[in-house]
């Protein structure tokens, strides 16, 4: 789309980027036959923004500061605010992560655009960019058109592949964010970091979820031994979560996680819609 700039705004997963970040790069240079751009944001971005090169990016804004340590929507709405009035793109993409949930309604609002959520797929017709989002609980896809520039829009896993590029090597430009004294500053005061020894839910390759037909909490070991031989993340449907057998962190659905994997094997699983929103984009 001629005359357009693309941005990715990524998110930070250790030293690195989430995947759906990479997939997001990936889609706009399928939408785009000019540069794509990079946002990357904490308090130390270099191996971020090298991943980011290496998957597309021809340019990366780094926003570095002690205080974008942690993810708090209200200094990182800041300083990318700051970012996008002074740069003017018109097509902005985020993960549909809980950063880019919370990020992106309030980008939307301090811009005065709209922004179209939870979006499954993107494509270009007659110039426009149309956005595919399920509604009504998963039963519809509905296809948006954005009026207004920059359009804002957050993307599920599996979007676009990530591609990454060979030699690649993007410029990078380190912006030192000011806040305000009167800013609200939010503080977390502890993070507990459990490691399952299993893929990220919303990121693997492959889930095996359980839901009541199991029958009992103890044979939900069959779903563990089962993903377990196929490397792949466990889930879990509403009914087994409130029935407290498994933690809410497992649970895919409507109210839970939503999964895009290759492929998806439901135990036990009766398919209502709640949980079908959650895991309709799989492959298989």
């Amino acid at each position: 789309m001629p005359g357009d700039e693309f941005w990715v705004i990524a998110e930070q997963a250790g030293s690195s980027v989430t995947q759906l970040s990479l997939e997001a790069i990936g889609l706009a240079k399928q939408l785009q036959s000019g540069p794509v751009s990079a946002v990357v944001f904490g308090a130390a971005t270099e191996n971020a923004a090298r991943a980011l090169a290496q998957h597309g990016a021809a340019k990366v804004f780094a926003l570095e500061s002690p205080e974008l340590k942690d993810p708090l929507g209200e200094l990182t709405n800041h300083a990318i605010l700051a970012l996008i009035r002074e740069r003017k793109p018109t097509h902005i993409f985020l993960p549909a992560s809980s950063m880019g949930r919370d990020l992106a309604p309030r980008l939307a609002a301090g811009l005065g655009v709209a922004f179209a959520p939870d979006c499954v797929a993107v494509a270009s017709r007659a110039g426009k960019l149309e956005y595919t989002r399920p509604v009504f609980a998963g039963k519809v896809l509905a296809a948006w058109v954005l009026t207004g520039t920059p359009q804002i829009a957050t993307l599920r896993p599996r979007i676009a592949p990530a591609a990454a590029v060979e030699n690649a090597a993007a410029p990078v430009e380190k912006i030192t964010p000011q806040f305000p004294s009167d800013l609200k500053r939010p503080k977390i005061l502890e993070v507990k970091l459990k490691d399952s020894g299993k893929p990220e839910l919303t990121e693997a390759d492959v889930v095996v979820s359980g839901g009541r037909g199991l029958g009992q909490p103890e044979n939900y070991r069959w779903v563990e031994e089962l993903a377990k031989a196929l490397g792949a993340a466990t889930g879990a449907s509403r009914a087994i979560v409130d029935l407290g057998w498994r933690p809410h962190e497992d649970q895919v659905g409507q109210t839970g996680k939503t999964v895009s994997p290759k492929l998806y094997v439901a135990c036990g699983i009766s398919g209502a819609i709640q949980h079908r929103v959650g895991m309709q984009t799989s492959q298989c």
